[in-house]
């Protein structure tokens, strides 16, 4: 007969490797590439100068943590020839075992859309941007990938130089005939963020804005929340929360920050706020989180590539493990009571129980490395790329990704 605190430890034990064998983070290919901020940056030898050194980077993530089955394409930076490239990238995904996810057009870049892309005044570039909209979905239906999401850069800086009303319409024009291509089982994700690179407005600044936009598109449109993406002191679980009760949560794309959009690797600044999240997921049913697409959006500018990535995906699991341990009925019970300090302590003692040992067994069981970084680094598999990309690198400086 086994003591209380050897079923307690058995219980745990089930509910750990029940969520890590459901849970799947996206890794974004241009995580993978040389990056920067608006002030220039710095070059990695072993950064990804090619899609297929990004298909590389991502299937060796994939084969360390088991979580990331798919990288998320940049259409413009990963397939610059449009739907030809598709033939390419599938050729990919059988060579190296990870397929394509999210599709993220490029509304930013052009330097048709100084004056912005979809809110632009100017029908043409409205048009134009709707054409990459549209091939952008075409693509991802070739690639069979579900999800097209969408950031939308457009604003203003100065007040009056342009119709903030105006751009809202322009805004719901696109996004409806975007949501009309849409297939069957496609969906569009509106993201959503409070100012860069436009300073006095953003045309999609919060998720409320965002949310309303989805509604006017389409019963395919949901919102994703970048968790980056808001001011200081936001209560992001609490929009999450909102998010998933009004059934219009689509995904995330996960990174840290101290400040503003860092794009810092996930956890390494407010660990506790990924867990909250994280619980707000966790608790809601599970119909409404099988439709929760989770991706990393980060830029590893002084981290190296890979290491920031494994690194990131670790953490990831360890968050998402630490929160499915939350006793749910006791929490409710205690809630419901008022009984705050008991019912504070029931959900935080998850945050400081260590998952890690819970974690290291589920890999070993399938087949995983025990401690992903670790075996990243003692497979040489960095020095090697770096190797092999060093002279290419060294050429890109002017290049963006």
């Amino acid at each position: 007969m086994t003591t209380n605190g050897a079923g307690a430890a058995e219980r745990s034990t089930e509910k750990v490797w029940s969520a890590l064998d459901s849970f799947r983070i996206e890794v974004p290919s241009w995580g993978f590439a040389n990056t920067g901020t608006r002030f220039g940056k710095f070059l990695q030898d072993a950064a990804a100068t090619t899609i297929e050194e990004k298909f590389s980077d991502a299937s060796q993530v994939n084969a360390l943590t088991g979580a990331s089955p798919t990288v998320a394409l940049h259409v413009l930076w990963d397939l610059p020839g449009g739907k030809q490239d598709v033939s390419a990238i599938h050729a990919l995904e059988k060579k190296y075992g990870v397929r394509a996810g999210s599709i993220n057009p490029n509304l930013f870049q052009d330097q048709g859309y100084k004056y912005g892309s979809i809110a632009n005044p100017d029908p043409e570039i409205r048009k134009n941007a709707l054409t990459h909209l549209l091939d952008s979905v075409e693509i991802a239906r070739a690639l069979g990938s579900k999800d097209v999401s969408l950031w939308i850069a457009d604003g203003s800086n100065y007040p009056g130089a342009q119709s903030v009303r105006r751009r809202i319409a322009w805004m719901e024009e696109v996004l409806a005939a975007t949501h009309a291509a849409l297939g069957s089982d496609q969906r569009m994700l509106v993201e959503y963020k409070p100012f860069e690179p436009a300073f006095y407005h953003t045309d999609i600044a919060d998720w409320g804005m965002a949310l309303e936009l989805a509604r006017r598109a389409g019963p395919k449109a949901k919102v994703l929340v970048d968790t980056g993406h808001h001011y200081q002191g936001t209560n992001i679980e609490q929009i999450v929360a909102w998010l998933l009760h009004l059934g219009a949560l689509g995904g995330f794309h996960f990174n840290d920050r101290k400040y503003a959009d860092d794009d810092l690797t996930l956890g390494s600044i407010d660990p506790y706020q990924v867990f909250r999240i994280l619980h707000e997921i966790v608790s809601a049913r599970e119909s409404e989180r099988a439709e929760i697409a989770f991706m990393i959006d980060q830029s590893h500018n002084m981290k190296g590539k890979m290491e920031a990535m494994v690194q990131t995906v670790v953490t990831a699991q360890e968050l998402y493990a630490k929160a499915s341990l939350i006793d749910q009925e006791r929490l409710a019970e205690l809630q419901d009571a008022c009984r705050l300090v008991e019912a504070e302590e029931c959900f935080r003692s998850a945050f400081w129980q260590d998952v890690r040992p819970f974690v290291r067994e589920w890999r070993i069981a399938r087949g995983l490395p025990a401690d992903p970084l670790e075996a990243l680094a003692e497979s040489g598999y960095v020095e090697k790329i770096a190797r092999e990309r060093k002279g290419a690198n060294a050429q890109s400086v002017s290049s963006y990704a």
